[in-house]
């Protein structure tokens, strides 16, 4: 799933913030910018979602000549769900793909924890240097938790409100949330081997 070469180039902590978060911004600048009823705005905001996107892994690449597994992941569903909601003009489906993003994640760092195999340590990219093997089995098992109620409040928003509302819950609810996490995590973290200086610079991950 992850694609190295030789190439030594690193990402910076503003990139990888830019390149995680400038895709959703552009669908909500769409979204809220877009005239005309919700249907046409959603249709609006998940093409351009998806172009930004795809820059996203097109920088990715050309500045590091990597593209890091979560972005990779998250890229190939907007593609895929941004794809049926526009062919078949059902806003259901860009719905669907946080609720997709989460299982996969949380699925994912499952198995990490079952087999004793450290997945969210390549999923991070090594994002928390000099935290410990109990560390990471404990921010494992944090992350998969949290992705799960994730998964299950994204399908109760989308299926019982508005696509207004669903739109205004990714950006004012799903966002924070998971900022509010990765932060909740950080004492815990220097506990098991993370400094300070590391833990400011750390990207949470993104839907």
């Amino acid at each position: 799933m992850e694609l190295t070469v030789t190439d030594t180039r690193k990402s910076t902590p503003g990139l990888r913030l830019a390149l995680d978060y400038g895709p959703l911004i552009v669908f909500f600048a769409f979204n809220f910018l877009t005239p005309g009823p919700a249907i046409a705005r959603i249709i609006a905001a998940t093409a351009a979602f998806m172009i930004a996107m795809v820059a996203a892994l097109a920088i990715s690449w050309w500045k590091t000549r990597h593209i890091p597994p979560m972005l990779l992941i998250s890229g190939a569903l907007v593609i895929v769900f941004g794809g049926l909601t526009i062919w078949f003009q059902d806003e259901r489906f860009i719905k669907m793909k946080p609720t997709f993003v989460y299982g996969i994640f949380a699925a994912t760092l499952g198995i990490g924890l079952a087999t004793g195999r450290p997945l969210l340590q390549m999923l991070l990219e090594s994002a928390y240097p000099g935290l410990t093997p109990l560390g990471w089995r404990k921010l494992t098992r944090n992350w998969a938790l949290f992705f799960v109620v994730m998964a299950v409040l994204n399908e109760a928003v989308w299926r019982h409100t508005t696509t207004d509302f669903w739109v205004g819950f990714k950006l004012w609810g799903a966002i924070p949330l998971t900022l509010l996490f990765a932060v909740g995590n950080v004492p815990m973290l220097m506990r098991h081997g993370l400094q300070a200086g590391d833990a400011a610079s750390t990207v949470p991950p993104q839907e």
